[in-house]
């Protein structure tokens, strides 16, 4: 399929100024490197968001009296029973209002649904959508329905789950949602083993993924805990009894810790999850999915991995055709700045992209979307034509140095691991925050700690001194390589992002640095605006990787991807109306560098037995970069 490209950014801001002079101030947006970062499509693998060769069928299923919707009432192919949420949804004051709108209470939620389905044997992966909180008078699950024609069409069984009688005024109530998603899966089995409906037969169990938007995004993590719990954390007199075939989770823009079981985060493991956020969604500000992302573990030695896009320029509705750009509700545009936004078919398609590729890798095992994930430049012809910073981990990753384990910064992760900086003028480790922190459980940080690491080669009164460029090192004990089995065929795996500010020049008598210049604590801590440098110079470092012999092989980093400073986000149609600290998000960049690339730097470099990795800045003068989850991973059969 041949790329669709979308007009250029120039175009549609000139043409919208002139509509809008006079109401809104000048427009901020980072200039875009989409011409370089995205110049080649070097995956080879079909289009994923082409429609495929199954002819699509559409049904309703549901209770068959809902009072509000006429298609759960009239028009149902399937009529479901009712289920009793009560215990984990609370309406709280306003239920007599509610109740009577609806015509039903929590004890006799109905199962309803929309789905679409392919026209053929089977059996399918099953797939299910749920949307988040928005006004429940205007339905939002039929707005995925884009996903719905493009996913049946490709062989899934795919069903938008109407949760809309849990929406407005309900606080606290994702644990339900997340119950609700899999008591959905138990209605399919009823419907797979009945020979009267459509499914009969046609749907595979052990093959089935979640996708949520918003509060659905945070559900489909509990979703995923609960699968596996024999009971409700918060009432053990509710059991559970799910066990299904949860391979996958898909969270688009999603909230995190509005439900904490026995005062903690959902522990999530061993399920394959993507996350994406766009940068100027003006309801959920900051990405919330990073907090999952972190705590997701692999603890069962599978084949599993987990991703994260950040979109630039892509708001919260966008992603739902019903909710479109109106982030604060039908009066947005009075709030938001909507003149940077990127065209919300191109959003959509961009989901389209990732979730079709996704589910393929992770339900039917096809590992020719892989290289995608771990970089995305590889699929720059498909990609609509922004920015997007990405993360990537693989179950098969070993942490050298993840900066979580203790206050300690000269030792590691893995055991007998080093750290070790040289000329350095900011060596600190600290915690990544979220750009909008006003509640401490949902919005503080990233709930992931990092690595700041701030340099300057100059000497202070003398341009023209020549110093040893400042580095950091992670010494690895002997016998490490042989123990975790590196090989060619391993890579090298790190997080790294550049932020504003940078050290003061070295003293003229020794390496230790000036005193710091403008913005250096505003560098080092990630908070705080520090204004823009526009004549900053781009950030690039060599990381060198030596062996037990000696020998030496040294990349540049920026041959593995993209090395930004954040990207400047305004959402507020007014700049004092913003409420947060920075104008920008803090997310960092996966980069995997492959040792079979430092052995042809080096034919000599012997990569079963590295002792040393060191981040060389010998590539930017002055600069301030934050660090983190540097490691190996392997790349496994098919994958």
């Amino acid at each position: 399929m041949k790329a669709q490209r979308y007009p250029a950014v120039a175009s549609i801001l000139a043409a919208t100024a002139v509509a809008v002079a006079g109401c809104y101030g000048p427009l901020r947006l980072t200039p875009s490197d989409h011409a370089t970062v995205l110049s080649e499509q070097r995956l080879e693998a079909a289009h994923p968001a082409t429609p495929g060769p199954y002819e699509v069928r559409r049904l309703y299923y549901g209770s068959g009296t809902d009072r509000r919707r006429p298609e759960y009432r009239d028009s149902v192919s399937i009529v479901t029973e009712t289920v009793d949420a009560s215990k984990l949804v609370s309406l709280g004051q306003s239920a007599k209002e509610r109740n009577g709108y609806w015509g039903f209470t929590p004890k006799e939620f109905p199962i309803n649904g929309r789905a679409w389905y392919p026209e053929g044997e089977g059996p399918f992966p099953l797939v299910l959508i749920v949307h988040g909180n928005h006004d429940m008078t205007d339905f939002s699950d039929p707005g995925y329905g884009y996903l719905g024609e493009l996913l049946a069409s490709r062989g899934y069984v795919f069903a938008s789950v109407d949760m809309n009688f849990i929406n407005g005024g309900i606080r606290n109530e994702n644990d339900g949602r997340g119950w609700f998603l899999l008591k959905h899966i138990d209605a399919f089995k009823e419907f797979a083993a009945d020979e009267a409906t459509p499914f009969f037969g046609k749907i595979d169990f052990d093959r089935v993924a979640l996708i949520g938007h918003s509060r659905g995004g945070e559900a489909v993590g509990h979703a995923a805990a609960f699968n596996r719990l024999s009971r409700y954390p918060d009432d053990a007199s509710l059991e559970f009894d799910f066990n299904h075939g949860i391979r996958a989770i898909i969270a688009i823009a999603p909230v995190d810790g509005q439900y904490l079981p026995t005062g903690r985060f959902v522990p999530v493991e061993n399920v394959n999850y993507m996350v994406f956020h766009g940068s100027h969604d003006g309801d959920v500000t900051s990405f919330h999915g990073l907090r999952l992302y972190n705590r997701l573990s692999f603890t069962d030695n599978g084949d599993y991995f987990k991703t994260a896009i950040y979109m630039y320029r892509a708001n919260h509705g966008q992603w739902n055709t019903v909710w479109g750009n109106k982030d604060n509700g039908p009066r947005s545009a009075r709030r938001l700045d909507l003149r940077g936004l990127i065209d919300g078919e191109a959003q959509r398609e961009f989901g389209e992209i990732y979730i079709s590729a996704f589910l393929e890798t992770t339900l039917r095992d096809n590992p020719d979307y892989m290289p995608m994930f771990r970089d995305h430049r590889v699929i720059g012809g498909w990609l609509p034509e922004t920015m997007y910073i990405t993360q990537f981990e693989s179950s098969s990753f070993r942490p050298l140095a993840s900066f979580e384990e203790d206050i300690d910064l000269t030792t590691g992760t893995a055991p007998g691991v080093t750290l070790e900086g040289d000329s350095l003028g900011t060596w600190r480790e600290n915690l990544l925050d979220l750009r909008s922190r006003n509640r401490p459980t949902t919005s503080s940080s990233q709930d992931n700690n990092a690595l700041w690491l701030g340099w300057n080669n100059r000497v202070a009164g003398d341009a023209d001194a020549v110093v040893t460029p400042a580095s950091y090192a992670i010494g690895l004990p002997d016998g490490l390589g042989s123990e975790w089995g590196l090989s060619a065929a391993s890579h090298l795996d790190l997080q790294l992002g550049a932020v504003e500010g940078r050290p003061g020049p070295r003293r003229p008598d020794g390496d230790d640095q000036a005193e710091a210049g403008e913005g250096q604590d505003e560098a080092e801590t990630g908070r705080g605006d520090t204004g823009r440098d526009e004549d900053d110079e781009p950030v690039d470092l060599s990381v060198v990787v030596t062996d037990a012999n000696g020998e030496s092989a040294s990349v540049r980093l920026s041959a593995y991807g993209p090395i930004r400073r954040p990207l400047e986000t305004v959402v507020r149609r007014r700049n004092d109306a913003e409420s947060f600290d920075t104008q920008w998000e803090l997310v960092l960049q996966s980069f995997f560098l492959p040792l079979a690339d430092f052995v042809e730097a080096n034919p000599s470099f012997d990569p079963a037995t590295p002792r040393e990795i060191r981040l060389l800045f010998d590539r930017t003068a002055a600069g301030t970069v934050v660090v983190d989850d540097i490691g190996f991973s392997e790349t496994r059969p098919g994958r």
